[in-house]
């Protein structure tokens, strides 16, 4: 048996769990520079308030009907997932978390004596609530994707109450001819158009399909997911998440950028973002490409690119900025109003197998980096930067409905007064 564990709207959620003032009010998060509406409480779903539609387009709406408006409050989200995922983890032996609000389980071990899994489920939605106040949503099923099926009829069908069970046939039919071809687990709008032209409409339509005529029709993902449907396991997980093959840093900016000292300090910062994942898992860059451009609805866009290849592949911070000290004057042009830019580590090897060069020896210091890292991470983010990226905070991401850091900063601690 398999398991999908999600949080109701993980980033609306996240905002009720140190405001009990809120917890019963409609609440909706915007994406960067507080552009978009990206997540809905399930109040203020019920007034229709859209997704990823432009926040001053609802601006006016969402006052009339007294929502709550955050910004996205990265810092306060990592911190709740891993306290999420930590209670999770203590009811299986096999966790995988797929993103900051799903958690798939698997249980070895566990099955033998668990002998109610809709009791088990809400065993589950309990201690999470307990310990975290996050709503979640548990779908069981015999395979990853009925389980994943099951977690959309626990959150959105009506009857489940929170918890639905696919341990056969009967209720796996019964759950799936409610969900439209494109809820299944890997289906896009896209794909999910095609197969509407095939009188594929219902996840149960595509249950009844001939798998090998999918893969001809589509591809061997298509053929899988219709086996994981029928109660055949096809996709699996390793401990271990496989390495990027890229790793991107892009944001918009808050306030257009107009000259070269702020353009320097945000693709800096982005230097020190790329760097530190790449030292995560343990790869290195032999390629670097940077950019920055205006924005498209302005006149006179204004769009340049300049590729970086590094004589010996590097994972050092200071190594990345300097790069991006070179290619500065071929992207920077005096009059551009600069709306995005970032960096992108493009062609990646492995530390361990990385193949050094005798006439030009590695700049990097692991050692240094290292340390930069650990203290950070005990000390908080940016305790220690390179000196390029303080040099403005103009071009900072604009996040003017931003909530308290209650778990990441000292001076957000929530305080009680006796």
């Amino acid at each position: 048996m398999f398991a999908l564990v999600d949080a109701v709207a993980f980033y609306a959620s996240a905002e009720k769990v140190f405001d009990p003032s809120i917890r019963k009010r409609p609440v909706v998060v915007l994406t960067n520079n507080d552009g978009c509406v990206c997540a809905v409480s399930p109040e203020a779903r019920k007034l229709n308030v859209p997704k990823f539609e432009p926040y001053f387009k609802l601006r006016k709406f969402l006052q009339q009907h007294q929502v709550v408006i955050r910004s996205s409050n990265y810092e306060l989200y990592a911190d709740l997932s891993s306290r999420m995922m930590s209670v999770i983890g203590r009811f299986c032996d096999n966790q995988y978390i797929y993103s900051i609000d799903e958690s798939f389980l698997q249980f070895t071990g566990f099955q033998s004596i668990i002998n109610d899994w809709y009791a088990y489920g809400q065993e589950i939605r309990l201690a999470v609530w307990r310990e975290t106040k996050l709503p979640v949503g548990v779908g069981f099923g015999i395979t990853p994707t009925l389980s994943k099926a099951a977690n959309h009829a626990a959150k959105k069908l009506a009857g489940y109450n929170g918890v639905a069970v696919i341990d056969d046939d009967h209720s796996a039919n019964e759950i799936l001819a409610k969900m439209s071809v494109t809820d299944v687990w890997g289906i896009g709008g896209r794909l999910g158009k095609k197969l509407n032209m095939m009188h594929i409409h219902t996840a149960l339509d595509l249950k009844k399909q001939n798998p090998k005529h999918m893969r001809k029709q589509f591809s061997v993902v298509v053929e899988r997911t219709v086996e994981e449907l029928n109660g055949q396991v096809c996709l699996s997980w390793d401990d271990v998440k496989q390495a990027k093959q890229e790793i991107f840093s892009t944001r918009s900016f808050g306030e257009r950028v107009t000259n070269i000292h702020d353009l320097k300090a945000a693709l800096s910062t982005h230097c020190s973002i790329v760097a530190k994942k790449l030292r995560q898992q343990g790869s290195m860059t032999k390629r670097l490409v940077v950019f920055a451009h205006s924005s498209q609805h302005e006149g006179n866009f204004y769009k340049r690119s300049f590729l970086y290849d590094f004589p010996v592949p590097t994972s050092d911070s200071r190594v990345l900025a300097n790069a991006v000290n070179e290619i500065l004057p071929h992207i920077f042009a005096p009059g551009v109003r600069f709306y995005k830019a970032g960096i992108g580590a493009i062609e990646l090897v492995s530390e361990q197998y990385m193949q050094g060069d005798l006439f030009s020896p590695t700049l990097d210091n692991k050692k240094l980096m290292g340390s930069i890292d650990s203290i950070n991470k005990m000390f908080g983010k940016g305790t220690i930067k390179l000196a390029s990226e303080q040099q403005t905070k103009t071009w900072e991401m604009k996040r003017a409905f931003l909530s308290p850091r209650y778990t990441t900063r000292w001076s957000d601690i929530p305080k009680i007064q006796c």
